[in-house]
């Protein structure tokens, strides 16, 4: 689709012309010499769009497009999409935020467990009702606990700097302290990014710190390896199930096992217990709701949805001390959503600290006790999730409003 010359060459100058006059089509305006690298993650998502416009096409299939943005970037995003429409184009719109689906879409179709059970359009229905099409309820409530945040301080990070990946680039974490107390969930808010990658993999150890220290429960494991800090009681929901999370060419009783070769009731000092696993597997997949015919079945045959039960069943089941979760229900339906926060309302009753990294800030604030800001690689911001807003959140996350510490 790229315009030439007549020498066969790229015509570089026709090509900025119509991604200008797009631009101009959808209302955004950004350097095209820019690196990719030095965009926002929804100037990067208006790239995708414009990507796709440039070669034709006219219908757009969008998957949780809202799932990493804040909340001013979402309403621009469908500032875009609206235009678009208006200009003849087709939107497809696939999400669990029903809020969203409600206040911008023109038709509504609910899919349950791979099956059409419902159309319907915004003036037809509700959120209530749309929640009950979808899982047979109302929509679940990540708030609520019946416990304290208790004293003992289980994780501890003091003063972590950890190196940017390119040679010469500024810190990837610059300064980071936090605590995380038996009983609490400390959330993490931030654009992806910012430094919260870095912060999960410097705590477990696979990524080097040039500064600072982590402790559990007292003990600075700063230079354990990994397979120590997990024995120890760390346990890790990754950011990226197919990448670190997962192998998906083995069955599923393979993958609950990962992680867990120290555990004596799943393996000798030489040989695994391949029965005790196979039973443990079958006891996360009914516990968590993972749909499957059996635990022989490879990891890539599940959904993404069943994937992440799984792994967070997974994590879960090693009863940890301190859980570092990053979104923990990203690409889950409303049913095993508030399956997974009630496991996380659980255990953390029962003295686990979390430490939840998550995209989604209704989740943040509703799970949170106390919520942790990330900008540019700092910790920008503490906030009592009593006072905190979606709204606000945005603000802090984008680096417009820094400094705050209630």
């Amino acid at each position: 689709n790229e315009p030439t010359t007549s020498r066969g060459r790229i015509d570089f100058a026709a090509a900025h012309a119509r991604i200008g006059e797009l631009m101009a089509t959808l209302g955004v305006d950004f350097d095209l010499d820019a690196p990719v690298s030095s965009l926002g993650v929804g100037q990067r998502q208006r790239v995708e769009i414009l990507k796709v416009l440039y070669r034709g096409a006219r219908i757009l299939i969008l998957d949780e497009p809202t799932a990493v943005l804040v909340p001013q970037e979402v309403i621009e995003l469908f500032v875009t999409l609206k235009r678009l429409v208006a200009e003849g184009a087709t939107v497809i719109f696939i999400s669990h935020k029903l809020d969203e689906v409600l206040a911008n879409c023109d038709e509504i179709t609910v899919i349950r467990q791979g099956t059409t059970v419902a159309h319907t359009t915004p003036r037809e229905t509700d959120r209530r009702g749309l929640a009950e099409l979808m899982v047979g309820s109302d929509l679940p409530d990540p708030s609520g606990r019946e416990t304290s945040v208790g004293d003992a301080v289980l994780l501890q990070v003091s003063g972590l700097d950890v190196a940017g990946t390119a040679v010469g680039a500024k810190l990837a974490l610059d300064d980071v302290s936090l605590r995380v107390h038996a009983g609490e969930i400390v959330g993490i808010a931030g654009v992806e990014g910012n430094g919260q990658f870095e912060l999960c993999e410097a705590i477990l150890g696979l990524t080097p710190s040039v500064r600072g220290s982590v402790t559990l429960e007292g003990r600075d494991i700063s230079g354990a390896p990994t397979r120590e800090r997990i024995a120890a009681g760390l346990s890790y929901i990754p950011f990226d199930r197919h990448r670190e999370g997962l192998l998906l060419d083995a069955p599923l009783w393979e993958n609950t096992f990962l992680g867990r070769e120290d555990n004596p009731k799943l393996s000798s000092r030489v040989f695994t217990r391949r029965r005790a696993i196979e039973a443990d597997s079958r006891t996360i997949i009914e516990r968590f709701g993972v749909r499957t015919p059996n635990e022989h079945v490879p990891a890539f045959a599940l959904s993404g949805g069943n994937q992440q039960k799984l792994v967070v069943g997974r994590e879960m089941a090693s009863n940890p001390k301190v859980l570092l979760a990053a979104h923990p229900t990203r690409g889950v339906d409303v049913g095993a959503q508030s399956a997974i926060w009630d496991e996380l309302r659980h255990a953390r009753d029962n003295g686990l600290g979390v430490l939840l990294v998550s995209a989604d800030l209704e989740e943040l604030i509703g799970l949170s006790d106390t919520i942790l800001v990330m900008f540019d690689g700092r910790i920008t911001a503490e906030l009592d999730p009593a006072d905190a807003t979606p709204e606000m959140l945005g603000t802090y996350m984008t680096g417009e409003v820094q400094g705050a510490r209630s």
